[in-house]
């Protein structure tokens, strides 16, 4: 079981995101054995291609965002040279401000709430395990006008990181579940019936 089964699953059986939050803590421990299978050929770890988990329940909009470490940084492995010890931390602060990479419906005057990034490869000591690594992040954001949002411009996100091509996300809200592909040169993520 993945964090974007837990969110759907939680969500089709009428439960709210409050009860997500069990479920997402197991679902990160199965991260890793889910990733295991990816790197042993039976999941998608792809260079290129991040994937977003988004859910909106009353005024509060979740982004799960999980990511190769080389569509964002350009390698998979604990920084080396001075160069990538700047990328890394880079990274890792302009993700924890949260501020300008994902731009909601403006209609639903969206603010940003909280911010949290796992990248354990990039902490001090950390070291790859296998040939692949992840960075996991939430974004959390209030709206003011939830009923508006339909859809995000992603640009913030991709203008910095030119490596991903492909977003491929599934987003749960009170209007119903959607699965939508995003590919470049296209920066807004949308859905709806």
């Amino acid at each position: 079981m993945n964090l974007r089964s837990s969110v759907l699953s939680a969500l089709m059986s009428g439960l709210g995101l409050a009860t997500l939050l069990p479920a997402a803590a197991v679902a990160a421990g199965a991260h890793a054995h889910s990733h295991a299978h990816a790197q042993a050929g039976h999941g998608a770890h792809e260079h290129g291609r991040i994937a977003l988990e988004i859910a909106l329940e009353g005024q509060e909009l979740t982004i799960g965002l999980e990511a190769p470490l080389d569509s964002l940084l350009g390698f998979e492995r604990a920084p080396r040279t001075e160069a990538e010890k700047k990328a890394a931390q880079a990274l890792l602060e302009h993700l924890r401000a949260g501020q300008g990479l994902f731009a909601p419906d403006a209609a639903a005057q969206c603010q940003p709430v909280s911010a949290t990034v796992d990248a354990p490869v990039l902490q001090a000591g950390g070291a790859a395990k296998g040939e692949h690594a992840d960075l996991d992040a939430t974004f959390v954001l209030r709206c003011a006008q939830p009923q508006a949002l339909t859809s995000i411009d992603l640009g913030g996100l991709l203008d910095r990181h030119r490596r991903i091509a492909r977003v491929e996300a599934e987003i749960v809200t009170p209007a119903g579940q959607f699965k939508s592909v995003l590919k470049r040169p296209a920066r807004v993520l949308r859905w709806g019936r």
